[in-house]
């Protein structure tokens, strides 16, 4: 009788501890997947064209339905899909390239990712993201937005802090025009033709 009794009590120690795990989220979850390098035949989700002919960081967003990321030629396009509510919610990861890291602004090097909800943003900025459009420039570390941001211009914000209409308002395809008190200062320099994206 005393065997069948803790017998009963194992029975409902085991089944107590699955249905506490089968409640905690944690335990449902499996780690985001890594970043993917882009491949030559990788193409932007938006644009249907391919990311190795567009300059400037790039993003993945990785769904729980697909097997391969979705990708984007711009940053700002991979903000655009986690900010529409038609698009995919089954989100796993989000990466973007860290140009803090990279040394190559038209095709940032492999190795060169940061998650995006982790990353510091320079939007505002000289510089243009793969379509020619306003970019908003990703960095791992606040200190290396904040040196970006001095030598091109913006404003540092994490993701969150990125407005809707920069995503999703319309393409302002016209470089920044500099200050009137900058035009043709002393000491002034353009950027180096190499520095700015092709497109």
């Amino acid at each position: 009788m005393r065997k069948a009794g803790v017998r009963a009590a194992s029975i409902i120690a085991l089944l107590l501890a699955v249905l506490l795990a089968g409640c905690n989220p944690a335990a449902e979850q499996a780690p985001p997947p890594p970043p993917a390098e882009v491949s030559d035949e990788a193409t932007g989700y938006y644009c249907g064209m391919l990311l190795i002919d567009h300059a400037g960081p790039k993003g993945q967003i990785h769904l729980a339905s697909r097997d391969s990321p979705v990708w984007f030629s711009s940053v700002r396009d991979t903000i655009a899909f986690l900010r529409l509510p038609e698009e995919a919610r089954d989100i796993t990861a989000v990466y973007v390239n860290d140009m803090g890291k990279a040394s190559n602004w038209d095709q940032p090097e492999a190795g060169t990712w940061v998650d995006a909800r982790m990353a510091w943003f320079v939007i505002g900025s000289d510089m243009r993201g793969g379509m020619g459009a306003n970019e908003a420039v990703p960095f791992a570390t606040q200190a290396a937005a904040e040196a970006f941001r001095t030598a091109h211009g913006g404003q540092v914000v994490q993701l969150d802090g990125i407005p809707d209409d920069y995503v999703l308002g319309p393409v302002d395809l016209a470089p920044p025009m500099p200050d009137a008190a900058d035009a043709g200062a002393p000491g002034t320099q353009p950027m180096d033709a190499d520095a700015h994206p092709d497109h």
